[in-house]
């Protein structure tokens, strides 16, 4: 027991021992440091800040004002969107108000505009076919008129609203013309809106229609006398002879309401 005692002292003693002691020590102090000093001042070394909201902006003015935080602005996707214009910001990673380090990188959705198609050609086709043609492309057939053709058969469309290879959005209205036929006893109503009383009498007369009930309306933009509107409506087929009424300009003050056949 003693001799273990002495042989125990003796180490104590040793070079080799003091030198272990101290590595011990200075391991300490180094983990105390790196715990308490080191690691919170790496971890906050940078400052926090609060993510801007940049929806709606134009990439430009997003990247500006990014840049002028001290964040690094990334180019995410690039979406068809019909809501914000081309070029705008319709999304951003991280969210707006969210915080973040400063120099965090920012992914910005950028809105590639609205979706755009060529319209396709409707001309001699049958209404059924062009409202085929029309879904195929994305698009929607709107209003359809009827005018004598000798050139189309009646049926078919004689011309559309938008022509064809024209680009415009996807889901639009296209408009056509039908044709009528050829029919001795079809009568198309002429447009006489704009013109004088006088002169559509005129018109009226030579395409072998008369005139109907003419109502006057007070108005203060046009001269009196200038037809305001019509019925039947421009371009309309009438099967036989028909009266066409008119609604005629008057002016304020001359208080003639009355309606003539």
């Amino acid at each position: 027991m003693n001799r273990l005692k002495q042989r125990l002292q003796s180490m104590l003693h040793t070079k080799t021992f003091r030198i272990f002691v101290l590595a011990c020590g200075v391991f300490v102090v180094a983990v105390v440091v790196l715990d308490e000093i080191i690691m919170p001042w790496y971890v906050n070394r940078r400052a926090t800040l609060t993510v801007p909201d940049v929806v709606g902006k134009t990439q430009e003015e997003a990247t500006k004002i990014l840049e002028g935080m001290k964040l690094e602005v990334r180019e995410g996707d690039t979406r068809v969107d019909a809501q914000y214009p081309l070029g705008t910001v319709i999304a951003q990673n991280p969210f707006p108000q969210q915080v973040v380090k400063q120099g965090r990188r920012v992914y910005l959705t950028i809105s590639g505009g609205e979706q755009v198609v060529s319209v396709p050609a409707l001309r001699g086709k049958s209404l059924r076919d062009a409202k085929f043609a029309l879904e195929r492309y994305g698009l929607k057939l709107g209003s359809v008129e009827t005018e004598l053709s000798r050139e189309f058969p009646e049926g078919t469309i004689v011309s559309q609203s938008i022509v064809q290879g024209v680009k415009t959005r996807r889901g639009a209205f296209i408009g056509v013309t039908v044709s009528g036929g050829v029919n001795t006893d079809s009568l198309v109503v002429p447009d006489l809106r704009g013109k004088n009383l006088s002169a559509a009498q005129k018109i009226l007369a030579e395409k072998g229609l008369s005139v109907g009930t003419i109502t006057y309306q007070i108005s203060t933009d046009l001269l009196p006398n200038t037809v305001l509107d019509q019925f039947p409506r421009p371009n309309i087929i009438l099967n036989g002879a028909k009266p066409v009424d008119l609604f005629v300009a008057e002016a304020p003050g001359k208080n003639r309401t009355q309606r003539e056949n």
